[in-house]
């Protein structure tokens, strides 16, 4: 019997992982997957548009939010393999799953090795790149700071490449929320996602295998992620589609949730008629 709810809990390969599940029974399913070093929290404003025509699945990876961290190394294959793990545990065959950053990377891994398990894609500020070693440099060095100084100048220094110019004068509430979002991670779990992230491989030689629906979403002013990595992405996936959303940066999804959500819902409300 399906439960209900916001911060539920639930066991997936002896692991407790928390979630919200809302939205009407034998609706079309959404899975959301935070970025780093968020929590599923990221997701209310998508969570609250999308739950009156679907079924709306938000849950914290490994190591975040609620979910416990376990024993195992950190890879994106095993995030891809606790997602796996966790349709199963919930009964579900098949869902549209849309990622932002590290949630987009998990994404394009699940879809690239369990493509029958979904039915569409949402890319949101992430791409499909694996790091230069001029990145894997700077997670390392950025892993040793956090382990001497804990979390807190990490979160610091993240809030300013994580948002557009306008929002540190518009959404000074929001930047607000995700710095106190940051800092509820713990130091074991910020460093050993940064080195699972160092060593995840590229996804960019299989885009021309994906055949569900694809859109791709990206703030503007993301410097993390930036517009030309989503284009690229675009231009390698057939029939794909791309919103630039303004006044946003690396958090398209909260900096302008407006926007976001009308590409968002136009989008899972085609494929669901398709």
């Amino acid at each position: 019997m399906r439960n209900k709810g916001t911060n539920l809990k639930i066991t997936v390969k002896n692991q407790t992982v928390s979630y919200s599940d809302e939205g009407p029974n034998g609706a079309p399913v959404i899975i959301l997957i935070h970025g780093f070093p968020f929590n599923k929290s990221m997701w209310n404003d998508q969570m609250e548009m999308l739950t009156e025509n679907f079924r709306v699945i938000a849950y914290d990876v490994r190591g975040f939010g609620n979910s416990e961290a376990g024993t195992s190394d950190f890879t994106v294959d095993l995030f891809v393999s606790d997602l796996l793990g966790l349709m199963d545990v919930l009964k579900i065959e098949k869902a549209m799953l849309c990622g932002l950053s590290m949630g987009g990377y998990i994404a394009l891994n699940a879809i690239e090795n369990y493509p029958k398990r979904f039915s569409a894609l949402i890319l949101c500020d992430t791409n499909c790149v694996a790091d230069t070693p001029e990145a894997v440099e700077k997670r390392m060095v950025t892993i040793e700071k956090i382990d001497k100084y804990g979390v807190e100048p990490f979160a610091n220094e993240s809030i300013k490449n994580l948002f557009a110019p306008i929002s540190f004068v518009t959404n000074q509430e929001k930047i607000a929320v995700v710095k106190e979002m940051i800092m509820k991670a713990t130091v074991p779990s910020l460093s050993a996602t940064l080195l699972a992230l160092t060593l995840r491989k590229e996804t960019c030689s299989k885009l021309a295998e994906i055949k569900v629906p694809v859109l791709i979403l990206v703030g503007e002013d993301d410097k993390i992620t930036p517009p030309v990595a989503a284009r690229q992405m675009h231009k390698n996936i057939k029939g794909s589609i791309l919103n630039v959303i303004e006044n946003a940066g690396h958090l398209s999804n909260i900096e302008n949730s407006y926007e976001f959500n009308i590409h968002l819902e136009k989008f899972v409300s085609s494929v669901r008629l398709k």
